[in-house]
């Protein structure tokens, strides 16, 4: 099965939160209908960077099954984790982290990569704001999770 998986993540101005994330899932099941399946998550005392992973693994948690996975974030540190090999990188070093690398993110890199594993997966960076409308959808998503009145620090229940 094909899965697209928008994500975001939403600091309100503030890059030690609190803010939220959204995801959108969107699949269509064997007899071609379309599925839709939004998840917020709101109140986060963290960084944007950690709401942007954290979005992305929401969707793959929520999937039950090996998919196929397009992932669309505006995140280019997201996905430039990915596409430029970081990710490699920090494997071989066993996750030894760059100097600009938080301590925090390793083991949500860890998670992410383990929600991923049986999934085959193309990572993809889209403008922010560019008027797609998942995109759009995701960031006001993103900004209601920010404006919810749950508190969370740093984990997605």
């Amino acid at each position: 099965m094909k899965v697209t998986i928008y994500t975001d993540g939403a600091a309100r101005g503030n890059p030690e939160g609190p803010g939220g994330f959204g995801t959108i899932l969107e699949y269509r099941d064997p007899k071609g209908e379309l599925h839709v399946k939004e998840i917020s998550q709101g109140y986060i005392k963290t960084t944007n960077n950690r709401m942007e992973m954290m979005a992305a693994i929401a969707g793959f948690e929520a999937l039950n099954r090996p998919c196929q996975v397009d992932v669309f974030s505006d995140s280019k540190y997201l996905i430039d984790a990915f596409n430029q090999h970081w990710i490699d990188s920090w494997i071989k070093k066993n996750w030894k982290r760059s100097k600009n690398e938080p301590v925090k993110n390793i083991d949500l890199w860890k998670r992410l990569l383990k929600a991923a594993e049986p999934h085959q997966v193309t990572w993809n960076w889209v403008k922010g704001h560019d008027g797609h409308p998942q995109n759009e959808r995701c960031d006001e998503l993103a900004t209601t999770a920010a404006d919810g009145e749950d508190l969370i620090e740093d984990e997605i229940v």
